[in-house]
């Protein structure tokens, strides 16, 4: 059966566009580490040479795929309330990283100081800022809520989303003789409470820097 890929690539020739939703689909199929040119170029149907034209190097594709996903994030009108704005600003970046998760790891520690990146932090920045704590408070702040934002992405996409990591492992009725609390709270782990429990620290975290905020006269 012929793949996705395989359909857009007969449409046109190889393109940037191309080429990147190809990259986020291997990177899905194959994860970060099994990933290569090579196999890009075999989804692909070209030669790996001809996706260095576009890209001098792999760095150079991953940076295009960052600077792709940042790319559709919008940052929230500046009359709605502070509190709404970092919210959505969050809350969409966690759903980009969410809609790939095999990439979310690179994503997440990826230092964001190519252009196009930079233009979207300087305006999510500007967004802490707003809120009337002044430049440092804000940008503590801001990397207050990144810490939380990535740890949840990576434990969504690359941590209890993957189930038991452990080589000895317990059955479940030893489980629930021997560790009763784990067992209690597992049901509260499963992907289904992901919302509901990144939606409760983020309400937490909020309330507290909300808090914060210099008191009006």
């Amino acid at each position: 059966m012929e793949t996705s890929i395989n359909k857009r690539r007969a449409r046109g020739r190889l393109s940037r566009d191309l080429i990147e939703a190809a990259a986020f689909e291997v990177i899905e199929r194959e994860g970060l580490v099994g990933f290569s040119m090579r196999k890009l170029a075999q989804a692909l149907n070209c030669e790996a040479m001809s996706i260095y034209h576009h890209y001098p190097s792999q760095a150079h594709l991953f940076e295009a795929l960052v600077e792709r996903l940042v790319a559709d994030l919008e940052i929230p009108p500046a009359d709605l309330p502070w509190r709404q704005r970092v919210r959505i600003v969050m809350s969409d970046f966690r759903a980009a990283a969410r809609a790939h998760p095999a990439f979310a790891p690179f994503l997440v520690t990826y230092r964001m100081n190519s252009p196009g990146c930079l233009g979207w932090l300087d305006e999510v920045i500007a967004v802490f800022e707003g809120g009337g704590f002044g430049q440092e408070r804000g940008a503590r702040l801001f990397r207050a809520a990144g810490y939380y934002l990535m740890g949840a992405i990576l434990d969504e996409s690359a941590g209890y989303a993957k189930g038991p990591s452990a080589v000895t492992t317990v059955d479940d009725e030893r489980l629930r003789e021997d560790y009763p609390n784990v067992a209690a709270a597992g049901r509260y782990f499963a992907e289904s409470e992901f919302d509901k429990t990144f939606d409760m620290g983020l309400d937490m975290l909020l309330d507290a820097m909300e808090r914060d905020l210099p008191s009006k006269p």
